[in-house]
């Protein structure tokens, strides 16, 4: 086929830079350095969350509920250190909440061999209403006084002009692609995604694996949700029910990552953050209505979608070509 020919991680490369110089030409205040200073922030959030996602879908599974644990750990740990605790206490105990829950999904998919995207999904709703009726009686939470100490995460500036999560953002991608390379876990990542089965008569501990997985799925979209209350000094916990998951989904899978699992690596995170983040950069100049960009998205997604399924079939029978 000619699809398989074609380098998806080139043409989105090639596609994101035609985009930002057609934006940087037309678009009044988007080649500015107060707009690209935004998108470089939103870029690195975005990025964290979609590498997170991405070491899920490499063991083909996927992690719905990342984006609802972002939120809700997050204002729960600014809660917490606007009613008596140090910013320190309250932040080791939102990722311990954060944590609990990444564990818990991995110990339901992997023992109780529930599908991945039920479970996310309901794990999702779970977290957003359990901590809203037990925890927070706030829809937004502001970050406390006690955070002033903290904000350099969001704010400092590396060398003068490379925001801090921008920082955050190249390390992650960092430490994922030494984990994946060069880890035994991560190899076998790797081989539970391409052949679950195989990777049992081998002998790899698939379940603790996918524990491991959704672990560090939710440790990461812990990381992303704080820079993201740094930057914005509030967490909205309606982002939880958002459709913010479906954008950290389109950089995964227009990025390259094929969600049969095995195949795609972190540059294709990297190429995947930088088209949708200039794409959703644009369109908020453009002053596009919030429907229109989630009718562009979705059908960003489901065309994505389509071309993963041709170039990466997720079985021999579907591989097959001459089918009625």
């Amino acid at each position: 086929m000619i699809l398989n020919k074609l380098s998806q991680e080139k043409i989105v490369m090639g596609i994101a830079a035609a985009l930002f110089i057609a934006f940087s030409v037309t678009l009044k205040g988007f080649f500015v350095s107060e707009n690209l200073f935004a998108l470089v922030r939103n870029v690195s959030t975005l990025g964290i969350l979609a590498t997170a996602m991405a070491l899920v879908v490499l063991g083909r599974g996927i992690d719905l509920s990342i984006v609802s644990t972002m939120a809700m750990s997050t204002a729960w740990a600014f809660y917490l250190a606007g009613h008596g605790f140090s910013i320190e206490t309250a932040l080791i105990m939102g990722l311990c909440f954060a944590l609990l829950f990444g564990l818990i999904n991995g110990l339901i998919i992997a023992y109780a061999e529930i599908p991945a995207i039920f479970c996310t999904l309901a794990m999702g709703i779970f977290v957003f209403g359990f901590v809203r009726l037990n925890l927070i009686d706030f829809e937004v939470v502001y970050m406390p006084t006690n955070a002033s100490g903290i904000t350099w995460i969001a704010n400092k500036y590396v060398f003068g002009f490379i925001p801090m999560p921008v920082i955050f953002f190249i390390s992650v991608l960092a430490l994922a692609t030494l984990f994946l390379k060069f880890t035994r876990p991560g190899q076998q990542i790797y081989s539970i995604g391409d052949n679950l089965e195989a990777s049992r008569i081998v002998g790899i501990p698939v379940r603790p694996i996918i524990v491991l997985q959704y672990t560090l799925s939710s440790f990461l979209g812990y990381i992303a949700g704080i820079i993201a209350a740094m930057t914005v000094v509030s967490v909205n916990t309606r982002q939880a029910t958002g459709t913010f998951i479906y954008d950290v989904l389109l950089v995964v899978v227009i990025g390259g990552i094929s969600l049969s699992g095995g195949r795609g690596g972190i540059r294709n995170v990297i190429v995947g953050t930088l088209l949708i983040g200039v794409l959703l950069n644009g369109m908020t100049i453009m002053d596009i209505q919030y429907t229109l960009q989630n009718v562009i998205k979705s059908s960003i997604l489901l065309l994505a979608l389509i071309i993963d399924s041709l170039l990466n079939p997720r079985d021999e029978q579907t591989a097959q070509q001459g089918d009625i």
